[in-house]
């Protein structure tokens, strides 16, 4: 075993120690992570798409903006997050769209605040909360893991071949059908019955899981960068490690905002949502 190897072994270990701890915890404690993973994406974003060079004032509000959100999160439990978060991306969209900032500014701000909310709402502060991330958790786990070995075992056809090169469609079609038998599988550990929403979800968060990580190739590629970062040990950087989750998590967010929207209904637990309960 080579010593890259032992170090993505003893990191994978000890972040998922870390994340699921938290996540058994809940509150406070899975804010606090949620909020981390929110700063150091916007870090490795800036760091990648240079939003320094190209504007201190537009990546000193893009700090300033990520810091107030999650902020809002760890003191107030996120029910002034949603609506700061807003007026702050609408803020940094004004000078992108006068010419003065890069568009990936508040493509930052948006890309790292709504990771750190989105989490933060799925797990929320009850039981369903808890269910839910193990739920996304599985969904976006099992993809990724089976998308790799089935897309090696089976190769052919790329998915998006000008974006990144390895991936096959039968890896992603493999990956997806995990991803679901992971997420029902969950849910069924704690529920009996579950209705048929639970794998339409759990199809749309694979997916979504998916585009994410093509989305992060994409960033790369268009920087020519390899890795988000060197934060973590034998791995990279964070967002190499939650591109996926955190497009599942935008997408479930979402989800229940446009549920929302278009039913007049409000949720009270997003993890209620998302067990169709």
């Amino acid at each position: 075993m080579t010593r890259e190897l032992r170090l993505r072994i003893y990191s994978a270990i000890v972040l998922a120690a870390i994340v699921l701890a938290a996540t058994w915890v809940g509150g406070l404690a899975f804010r606090v992570v949620a909020s981390v993973i929110g700063l150091l994406v916007y870090y490795e974003w800036s760091m990648i798409t240079r939003l320094a060079e190209k504007s201190v004032r537009g990546n000193a509000w893009g700090w300033f903006s990520i810091l107030a959100v999650t902020a809002t999160l760890l003191l107030t439990s996120g029910e002034m997050a949603v609506p700061l978060f807003a007026g702050l991306v609408l803020t940094a969209a004004l000078p992108a769209i006068a010419g003065r900032w890069s568009w990936w500014q508040p493509g930052g701000v948006l890309y790292a605040g709504l990771s750190a909310i989105s989490l933060s709402a799925i797990r929320g502060e009850d039981s369903p909360g808890f269910v839910a991330m193990l739920f996304v958790f599985a969904v976006v786990w099992g993809t990724d893991i089976l998308a790799y070995f089935v897309g090696r075992a089976f190769g052919g056809p790329k998915l998006a071949p000008r974006i990144s090169p390895g991936k096959t469609w039968s890896g992603a079609i493999g990956g997806t059908i995990a991803g679901v038998a992971g997420g029902v599988a969950v849910v069924l550990t704690y529920f009996q019955d579950i209705a048929l929403w639970v794998p339409a979800v759990a199809f749309a968060l694979s997916v979504s899981s998916q585009i994410g990580d093509l989305f992060e190739s994409f960033i790369k590629r268009r920087f020519g960068v390899k890795d988000s970062g060197r934060i973590i040990p034998g791995h990279g950087g964070v967002m190499d490690r939650v591109d996926g989750l955190v497009f599942a998590c935008f997408s479930a967010f979402l989800l229940a905002v446009g549920y929302s929207a278009v039913t007049g209904a409000g949720i009270d637990s997003l993890g209620g949502f998302l067990l169709g309960l």
